[in-house]
């Protein structure tokens, strides 16, 4: 069972409503930042951050009409790390976007992008499904961010499956044949980035990674030994149970808890934006301080 459905409005007036993890046609949303801004007010946020994949060129257009919409606006991003031969997400937030070490990072980060795009197009071909490359231009607002997301909204346009869910399962998550590994930033690296340019680093989506408990302890333990601060707890990319589960582990290493839809589109999200339960009152949140 997933959070969507759930919640209408997030949480009551007493609390603020805090979304920290959504993405815009910068990386793999398909609405705008202003959209997504107008999206997350309509639904009640209080407190928002645009997190767009190794990107910061949203942020601008996004802070200018959230504090028009009179929302509190987090600057943030979302940095693809390699960790023991799996992907791993570290969300960055409150940092100065105009940081030179933060911007070049990224920068480097996205870089091999379209490479791998390509490559992707080329086995996608060899399965029977030609001009995914080409097919899945269209459907990137950053030429230098084609993802996995855009190949799946072109395959379900054009027919070869019903849902993107189906691509990704069939196609192109990690274990299956269109999939392309990448060599993304170190951990050390992103978290020195995030922290560097005065910001707080965070664990997307625990849940969706698949490490052994002692590979989890030794990320948890590296990444709060490089100045690593919190995890998300309550996110669209996780279940009831793993939200349970790593409030848990939050309490036992002392992070920070974070709270974000993981929203990229009205019709693909497994929450809307501002629509999740809010954190156990226990859990300090990454925000405490902010207000």
């Amino acid at each position: 069972m997933q959070w969507a459905g759930l919640y209408n409005r997030g949480m009551n007036n007493a609390v603020p409503n805090v979304d920290l993890h959504c993405h815009s046609t910068v990386s793999d949303g398909v609405l705008s930042p202003a959209d997504v801004a107008q999206r997350a007010c309509a639904n009640g946020v209080d407190v928002w951050a645009l997190t767009d994949h190794d990107e910061v060129g949203g942020l601008a257009q996004a802070g200018a009409t959230a504090r028009e919409l009179g929302m509190r606006f987090i600057t943030g991003t979302e940095v693809s790390v390699t960790w023991a031969g799996q992907t791993v997400h570290i969300v960055g937030l409150g940092f100065d976007a105009a940081d030179a070490a933060l911007v070049a990072g990224l920068h480097k980060t996205r870089g091999g992008r379209a490479e791998r795009a390509r490559r992707m197009g080329e086995r996608l071909a060899d399965m029977g499904m030609p001009g995914a490359y080409e097919g899945a231009l269209p459907f990137a607002g950053n030429p230098e961010l084609v993802s996995r997301t855009h190949f799946a909204r072109y395959l379900v346009q054009a027919g070869y499956c019903p849902d993107v869910q189906t691509v990704f399962n069939k196609y192109l998550g990690d274990d299956c044949p269109g999939h392309v590994p990448m060599q993304w930033a170190s951990l050390a690296d992103a978290v020195g980035w995030i922290v560097g340019a005065g910001g707080r680093a965070v664990i997307a989506h625990p849940g969706r990674y698949k490490y052994s408990a002692l590979q989890f302890d030794a990320l948890f333990d590296e990444f709060l030994q490089l100045g690593g601060v919190g995890i998300e707890v309550t996110t669209g990319s996780h279940t009831p149970d793993e939200a349970r589960h790593y409030a848990q582990v939050a309490r036992r290493y002392g992070f920070l808890a974070s709270r974000g839809s993981d929203f990229h589109s009205p019709r693909e999200s497994r929450a809307d934006l501002g629509a999740l339960p809010p954190l156990p009152d226990d859990l300090k949140p990454v925000w405490h301080d902010w207000f």
